[in-house]
């Protein structure tokens, strides 16, 4: 590990604790008692006696970060090249950043439906994506949806990436491939 993925996983690492500190929390509607409202980030030794922790919203939260630090982590690697070529920026390290920016975007921008419209139905109503940070009270954020999309986004980046991994074997001539057999035949006979 080089000292610029040492970087990334401290990053995270307090990243991480800041999501732990102050988590997404729900509060209890005064009209439905059954609804949860989306009450904001609050920090977590401080939540008032009608909140309850949103564990799905941080159980996002958590995943993009840990998927971007890994995209981090897998871009910062060194690899063993000639001085004199430089570092291409290929098809897999795209992928990984677009799943990263993808990552980041839908936790930002999730899908949100009023609250009294709120069931236990498969499929619930959905009112559109707002910004999460200026939500309004009466909206509660649709957790299914959300799980749809950070599923799809990551199964379609870990497609993509195989399917653009660069055939890294390189073709001997003759004279490589005879003194190549006679090696592993020298070492077999050992």
């Amino acid at each position: 590990m080089n000292h610029k993925q040492k970087l990334a996983l401290s990053v995270g690492a307090f990243n991480l604790a800041v999501i732990l500190l102050f988590p997404p929390f729900d509060s209890y509607s005064f009209t439905d008692p059954k609804a949860l409202i989306f009450a904001g980030f609050h920090f977590a030794f401080s939540r008032a006696g009608n909140e309850t922790l949103n564990a799905d919203v941080m159980f996002l939260e958590v995943v993009v970060l840990l998927v971007n630090v890994a995209v981090a982590w897998l871009l910062l690697h060194d690899v063993k090249r000639p001085a004199a070529s430089k570092r291409r920026f290929n098809y897999q390290n795209a992928i990984l950043l677009m799943v990263a920016v993808n990552l980041t975007v839908i936790l930002l921008f999730p899908p949100f439906e009023y609250f009294y419209a709120v069931t236990k139905a498969m499929l619930p109503t959905f009112q559109g994506f707002y910004f999460i940070f200026t939500a309004g009270p009466m909206l509660a954020i649709v957790t299914p949806m959300l799980y749809l999309e950070v599923v799809f986004v990551l199964f379609n980046g870990a497609v993509l990436w195989f399917l653009l991994k660069e055939d890294k074997t390189e073709e001997l001539s003759d004279q490589d491939a005879i003194r190549l057999m006679h090696e592993l035949s020298k070492q077999a006979h050992k």
